[in-house]
């Protein structure tokens, strides 16, 4: 039996750093949205436990334990011969790794009958609890604290990178406040893509300046982004450098995207809708 699963791409809409815990690990508050573009994870019984890449961005991929994708599959404890389909950036703030991770413990869990350990899937990282979920969510502390988020409506998005890779911890520690507001306590559901814009725009996302000044490129992508039609919103997602784009409708998007590719060809561009 082959069993493939879904890992879309994870957005954050906001990122803030609201502290730092004695052992090192900062405190976040963060409203997360999932893409609908993303990678896959397919997997098949085997006798010995193997993984294989393809897709635009294999040739970034290891293929060893430094693939969250082997070591899900090692704390399942299953043997399967796994193949992942790389269609996002590699390091690239989008999740990718946290969502193959998520997906290759669905699959497994599915060829297997074996439950999901979700009690343990944070010791794969700390992205991986939510990406468990794939939906909206507020993700607070070091990402176990998972929160209801508010109603938004379907945003359309551009999601774009311009082909540089950034490590977390080398982002966290160009960052000069680690004690910084939260998200209100409270908010309101969304009633419009305007609405969610606007409200999203008195937001933050802490990790942008230090990511910019490691990575000068994210700031051209947020000028392309800003300066596209129809462009409600831009702003960097995670510890970059994909950064998005919000926009009116799927149409207006898909514009902006064809526009941004063809000035930038060497960039990843992608249209898609953010839930």
């Amino acid at each position: 039996m082959k069993v493939e699963t879904f890992a879309p791409a994870k957005i954050n809409l906001t990122l803030h750093v609201t502290g730092q815990r004695e052992d090192g690990y900062h405190l976040l508050d963060s409203l997360v949205v999932f893409a609908d573009v993303g990678d896959w994870v397919a997997a098949e019984a085997a006798d010995d436990l193997s993984l294989t890449v393809n897709g635009p961005f294999a040739v970034d991929t290891p293929t060893d334990d430094g693939n969250s994708v082997m070591r899900a599959a090692k704390l399942m404890g299953a043997t399967a011969a796994l193949s992942l389909t790389k269609n996002i950036p590699v390091a690239a703030g989008a999740g990718g790794g946290s969502s193959d991770a998520a997906a290759t413990l669905f699959a497994l869990a599915e060829m297997t009958g074996k439950p999901v350990p979700r009690d343990q899937a944070i010791n794969l990282g700390a992205d991986v609890p939510v990406c468990m979920r794939a939906t909206r969510t507020r993700m607070l502390g070091v990402g176990d604290v998972l929160d209801h988020a508010p109603h938004i409506p379907k945003l359309f998005a551009v999601l774009a990178n311009p082909g540089v890779t950034l490590a977390t911890a080398d982002v966290f520690a160009k960052l000069s406040q680690s004690d910084n507001a939260p998200m209100p306590e409270e908010i309101a559901d969304f009633e419009s893509v305007e609405s969610a814009a606007d409200w999203l725009s008195s937001q933050r996302n802490d990790l942008e300046a230090p990511a910019i000044s490691l990575q000068p490129a994210i700031a051209d992508v947020l000028t392309a982004l800003r300066g596209s039609d129809g462009c409600l919103l831009a702003r960097m997602s995670g510890s970059g450098a994909t950064c998005f784009g919000l926009y009116l409708n799927l149409e207006a998007a898909s514009r902006a995207a064809a526009a941004i590719s063809a000035a930038q060809p060497d960039w990843w561009v992608a249209p898609t809708r953010l839930s």
